[in-house]
């Protein structure tokens, strides 16, 4: 069996870090990097830190300041000429990205099969271009490859019930895989951010639009920062960096800037903190998977069954001191299984075999 994969951002290279390698022990893979990130901080440190397989075809799509229009069609355009050559028994794509619902159009225009890992979330929020990409992607897929319960409920809600399968989400792979080798470096990186080991600290990302580009949103999750009373270490997004200078906003003493991290430093750091500050769709859920409580500044999530679950809230700027305090004070004690046993990448071959 040939199986061309589609992956072009941070994510994604993290999921196919276990997946590829499970396809290459049965079958053929075709790897195609979109490029759609494309700086060494958020795409080629992770082929090394992770052991991705080296990309067979690079599209090389990445350009500054691109708009989710331009960047799709791009890969529109380089895409087709790859997968008529390969003629794969399956082409796969991931999440919900411009290289994902690109690769799936594609795909679906010279009719080739489609298997969509992480099929069925739905943040029910269509202002997201994520949300877009996500259903679009599904409506045309024949395998849907769900990670939670949720998510094929979702889909049932939709009217798709052919071709799911609820496998589990491949970052439990991932983090059993990658957790130890992530701690042999953790107090070095803790003292890199100022921090003593054992010292509390909260673990803050920030980088989406709605949150970046309004200066009055961001200049309140910065003041924010300031009221919480544990020093905040956040990894700056370029995004970030750059709406920062443009507003004027400063981010204070308390907070511990760093420049953007490879997925091991950020797993340390992730398993190191004593709760999680985001708007990132993955690093709520493996703050979940390692029992770290999330406060999300976002209006709504992919990842709802976290919130459900009392480990994940949701929250305004203006009202993030409340929900870092509420959160670090009362973790639920249940913590139910909602991702799957390790072994998702194994059980997503069996499903594409099947």
């Amino acid at each position: 069996m040939k199986v061309v994969t589609i992956a072009g951002t941070r994510p994604e290279f993290i999921q196919t870090s276990r997946v590829s390698h499970a396809i290459r022990r049965r079958h053929v893979e075709v790897f195609v990097n979109t490029g759609q990130h494309y700086d060494d901080l958020m795409s080629r440190i992770f082929f090394r830190e992770l052991d991705i397989p080296k990309p067979d075809v690079d599209l090389n799509v990445g350009s500054e300041g691109a708009t989710h229009a331009v960047q799709t069609a791009h890969i529109l355009m380089k895409l087709e000429p790859v997968l008529q050559r390969e003629r794969p028994d399956w082409v796969i794509v991931y999440g919900d990205t411009n290289s994902t619902i690109a690769g799936a159009l594609v795909a679906a225009k010279l009719n080739l099969p489609i298997a969509h890992i992480e099929a069925g979330l739905r943040s029910f929020d269509r202002k997201m271009p994520e949300e877009i990409n996500r259903i679009l992607t599904d409506h045309i897929s024949d395998l849907l490859l769900a990670p939670t319960a949720a998510a094929v409920a979702n889909l049932s809600r939709e009217g798709i019930t052919r071709g799911v399968s609820n496998v589990g989400d491949v970052r439990v792979d991932v983090l059993a895989a990658f957790v130890p080798k992530a701690r042999d470096g953790q107090p070095e990186l803790l003292a890199r951010c100022g921090l003593a080991r054992g010292q509390r600290f909260a673990l803050a990302t920030i980088h989406r639009p709605s949150n970046t580009d309004d200066p009055v949103r961001l200049g309140a999750i910065a003041a924010a920062f300031q009221q919480l009373d544990v020093p905040v270490v956040i990894p700056v997004h370029p995004r970030l960096e750059k709406m920062l200078r443009l507003a004027g906003i400063t981010l204070g003493r308390s907070v511990r800037k760093v420049e953007p991290l490879g997925f091991l430093d950020m797993l340390a750091l992730l398993d190191a903190c004593e709760v999680v500050v985001t708007d990132s769709g993955g690093l709520q859920k493996e703050a979940y998977m390692l029992r770290r409580p999330c406060v999300t500044v976002r209006d709504t999530t992919e990842w709802t069954e976290t919130v459900e679950s009392g480990w994940n809230r949701l929250s305004t700027a203006a009202g993030l001191p409340a929900a870092v305090a509420l959160a670090r004070r009362s973790p639920p004690e249940h913590h139910p299984d909602l991702y799957g046993a390790p072994g998702v990448s194994e059980r997503l071959v069996d499903a594409l075999e099947r």
